[in-house]
């Protein structure tokens, strides 16, 4: 039990470690990273490794620390929202990658589930924040959680499961210890 919580700790730490320095790799270049979402990767690893209290508590920390150590992203509206986005992400990847059956398939569910969710909470905070007075509908929506971050959503799609897929199988048994075998 205590090794298991150690290994969760270590990891969520990694993933935020990550979350933070992956967006130096677009850093010159704002609307790169607003396409790559590079946040959003480390997170939902977070959220499949080590289950979906850790995926969201990095994904709440991680633009919060980034915001208010480097100011980037600003923290009004932008960091406070994806601060939500983010723990949606790995809160509802953990869980669901839990609860789906046990089969390679299902890992694709889990991520789209966990995208779909997450700019679902994304939109809504914005909502909340800005308000529709101020300028935040449908359009600015769907430009910024589609459109606006689609190289990011293939990214995702395209990388997570093989990194998942390679990990259990790389990874001695009891590293993912909340992806159980069938009884």
């Amino acid at each position: 039990m205590i090794r298991q919580r150690s290994l969760k700790l270590v990891f969520s730490a990694l993933f935020l470690a990550l979350s933070y320095v992956l967006p130096f790799l677009t850093g010159q270049i704002p609307q790169l990273g607003a396409a790559l979402c590079p946040m959003h990767l480390p997170i939902l690893l977070c959220g499949f490794f080590c289950g979906w209290p850790w995926g969201m508590a990095a994904g709440f920390l991680a633009p919060l620390l980034r915001s208010l150590t480097l100011t980037m992203p600003p923290l009004f509206p932008t960091a406070l929202c994806m601060a939500f986005e983010l723990a949606a992400y790995g809160g509802v990847a953990g869980l669901l990658y839990r609860c789906f059956p046990k089969k390679k398939p299902f890992l694709y569910p889990a991520l789209l589930g966990a995208m779909v969710t997450g700019r679902l909470i994304w939109g809504l905070a914005m909502l909340l924040c800005v308000g529709l007075g101020g300028g935040f509908g449908w359009l600015e929506f769907w430009a910024g959680a589609v459109t606006g971050a689609l190289p990011g959503i293939i990214l995702q799609i395209l990388l997570i499961p093989p990194i998942i897929i390679l990990a259990e199988r790389i990874l001695p048994k009891g590293i993912l210890p909340h992806r159980k075998e069938p009884l």
